[in-house]
C-alpha cells in the first residue's frame, strides 16, 4: 500500500530496528532520604538523654562534695535497703524501728530494691531519680511535637526539662515523687491524644507513690470523663469509676492504712493542716508560687486548659498547711506540678490555634520559644547552673578528710548523726537522727560541726546520753566523731 514494503528481514539477519536493545547497566539506587518522621521520633529521647546526664551529674557532684540538703536521702536509703534485704521498710532516722509506711504511704520505692541490691549506695537512688525525671520529658516532648509541630515540641521539652520545679527536686537529693512525675506525664500525654484508657491506667498507680496523689489521680480521671463525653461517651463510666476508686484509696490510706503502721495509730501530718493557720497566712508567698507556676512556665496560657485543674489537689494541701515550707518554690514539692502546667500549656496552645483573635493565635505560636528562652535564662540562677563551674567537679581536701574519718566507723555499728554524715553511713550502719534515739545508746555519734555549734563535744554527748561516756575519736573537715567509752578504739 502506497509503496510501503511489509517484507520481513531475512532469517539470520536481524534489522537494526527489530533487534533487542543492548541492556544498559542497572544504575545503583540512590540512598533514600531519611524520613522526617524518623528524625522526629528520636527527638524526645535525645532530650531525655541530655537531661538525664545533666540531672545525674548535678546529683552525683553534690553527693561527692557532701552537700546533702536534708535527712531524706538517708531515710529513703534505709527504706530501700530494707526492701532489698526483704525486711519491713524501717527508717531508724524517723525513730528506732519506725515503719515508713506509717509516715508516708510510698510502697513504690520498693521497685528500686533490685538495683540497690546490686549497687548498695545512695548514688543508686540519685541516678534512679535522674532517670525518672528525664524519662518524663519523653511524653512531654512527644505530645508537644505532635500537637504543635517538631520545633515547638522540642522547645517545650527543653522548657520542661529545665523548669524550676524539676531542678529544685533534682537538687533535693531523692524523694518518692520521682515516680509520680513520669506517671503524670505519660497519663496526660495519653489524655491529650485521646487514648482515654491509657490515661487512666497511667494515673491509677499514683495511689502507690504517696497518699495525697490519689486525689491527683482522681482529678486526671475526671478530666478524662469531661474530655471523652462527646467523642467516646462509653469511656465516661470507666473514668468516673477510676476517680471514685482513687478517692476511696486515698481516704482509706489516710484513715486506716498509715495509722495501722504508725505507732501512734494516726496520720502525723494532720497536725500540719490543722495547725491554727488560715489560707490567707503567707498569702504573699503563695501568690508568688502561683506566679512562678504560670508565668515563666506557661506564659499565663495554661489556665485556658482544663488540665490546669489537675494541679489543684497538690496546691490545695500545700496552701492549707500550716507548714510554710510547703508554700514556696523551694525543695521538691512543685515537681509533680511541672508536667501538669507544661502540658496544660500545650493543650491551650493547640486550642488557641482556632481562636478568632489573631493576636492570641500569634501569641500561642511564639510561646514555646518564649518559655524555652525563659527556662534557659532562669537556669543561670537555678541548680543546674553549677555544672558550668569547674568547682562542681572538684572534691575539696576537707571533704576527703571527713570521708576518711567517717570510714573509720565500723560496719553494722549504731550511729547517731545529723545531716552531713547520714548519707555516708546508712548503707552500712544503723543510723539514728541526733537526739532521736529514744533510749538507745549508740556506739558512735557523728556530726557535721563545721560551724562549731556543738561547743564541747563531750559535754554535748553527755546531754544526749547521761548514762554513757563518749570520747572524741576524731575531727576532720568540720566533722566530728565521738565513740562510746566502752567500745574499742577505732
Amino acid at each position: 500500500m502506497h509503496g510501503v514494503s511489509l517484507a520481513l528481514p531475512e532469517t539470520g539477519t536481524p534489522s537494526p530496528q527489530s533487534a533487542p536493545p543492548t541492556p544498559s547497566p542497572t544504575p545503583l539506587p540512590e540512598p533514600a532520604a531519611r524520613p522526617a518522621r524518623a528524625v522526629r521520633v528520636r527527638d524526645p529521647y535525645v532530650v531525655a538523654v541530655v537531661l538525664f546526664c545533666a540531672y545525674a551529674a548535678l546529683s552525683i557532684c553534690r553527693y561527692r562534695q557532701m552537700r546533702t540538703m536534708s535527712w531524706d536521702l538517708g531515710i529513703f536509703e534505709q527504706v530501700i535497703r530494707a526492701y532489698a534485704q526483704l525486711r519491713a521498710p524501717v527508717a531508724d532516722l524517723k525513730g528506732p524501728g519506725v515503719n515508713i509506711l506509717g509516715d508516708h504511704f510510698s510502697p513504690v520505692t520498693a521497685l528500686l530494691a533490685p538495683a540497690y541490691r546490686l549497687f548498695p549506695t545512695p548514688v543508686t537512688l540519685l541516678v534512679a531519680q535522674a532517670a525518672l525525671f528525664a524519662l518524663s520529658a519523653v511524653p512531654v516532648t512527644r505530645v508537644a511535637a505532635r500537637l504543635l509541630g517538631r520545633w515547638p515540641g522540642l522547645a517545650i521539652g527543653v522548657a520542661y526539662g529545665l523548669s524550676w520545679g524539676v531542678q529544685r527536686a533534682v537538687e533535693f537529693d531523692f524523694h518518692e515523687i520521682a515516680f509520680a512525675v513520669p506517671l503524670i506525664a505519660f497519663s496526660l500525654e495519653a489524655l491529650l491524644t485521646g487514648r482515654w484508657r491509657a490515661a487512666l491506667c497511667w494515673a491509677l498507680p499514683l495511689v502507690l507513690v504517696k497518699e495525697d496523689l490519689g486525689l491527683t489521680a482522681a482529678a486526671i480521671a475526671l478530666v478524662v470523663a469531661v474530655r471523652a463525653r462527646r467523642t467516646e461517651p462509653r469511656i465516661v463510666p470507666d473514668a468516673l469509676a477510676v476517680a471514685a476508686l482513687a478517692v476511696v484509696a486515698a481516704v482509706l490510706t489516710f484513715a486506716f492504712v498509715i495509722p495501722a503502721f504508725n505507732s501512734g495509730n494516726t496520720y502525723d501530718y494532720w497536725a500540719k493542716v490543722d495547725g491554727g493557720s488560715g489560707p490567707l497566712d503567707g498569702i504573699d508567698t503563695k501568690v508568688r508560687t502561683l506566679i512562678w507556676l504560670l508565668l515563666p512556665t506557661t506564659g499565663l496560657l495554661a489556665p485556658r486548659s482544663p488540665l490546669t485543674l489537675i494541679a489543684l489537689p497538690t496546691l490545695g494541701w500545700r496552701f492549707l498547711s500550716s507548714d510554710d515550707h510547703y508554700w514556696g518554690t523551694d525543695w521538691h514539692y512543685s515537681a509533680v506540678l511541672m508536667p501538669i502546667v507544661t502540658l496544660a500549656l500545650v493543650d491551650a496552645a493547640e486550642r488557641v490555634r482556632r481562636s478568632r483573635r489573631p493576636w492570641l493565635r500569634s501569641y500561642a505560636r511564639q510561646l514555646p520559644a518564649a518559655v524555652a528562652g525563659a527556662a534557659l535564662a532562669l537556669t543561670t540562677a537555678l541548680p543546674l547552673s553549677a555544672l558550668a563551674e569547674p568547682d562542681a567537679y572538684r572534691v575539696r581536701p576537707e571533704v576527703r578528710a571527713a570521708e576518711r574519718l567517717l570510714d573509720r566507723i565500723p560496719d553494722d555499728a549504731t550511729v547517731e548523726a545529723n545531716v552531713g554524715p547520714i548519707s555516708r553511713l546508712t548503707s552500712r550502719c544503723r543510723v539514728f537522727w541526733v537526739g532521736g534515739t529514744r533510749g538507745i545508746t549508740p556506739d558512735y555519734i557523728a556530726l557535721n560541726n563545721g560551724r562549731g555549734w556543738v561547743g564541747d563535744p563531750v559535754v554535748y554527748a553527755k546531754r544526749l546520753h547521761p548514762q554513757a561516756t563518749y570520747t572524741v575519736a576524731g575531727e576532720a573537715g568540720g566533722y566530728l566523731v565521738l565513740e562510746r567509752a566502752a567500745n574499742p578504739r577505732m
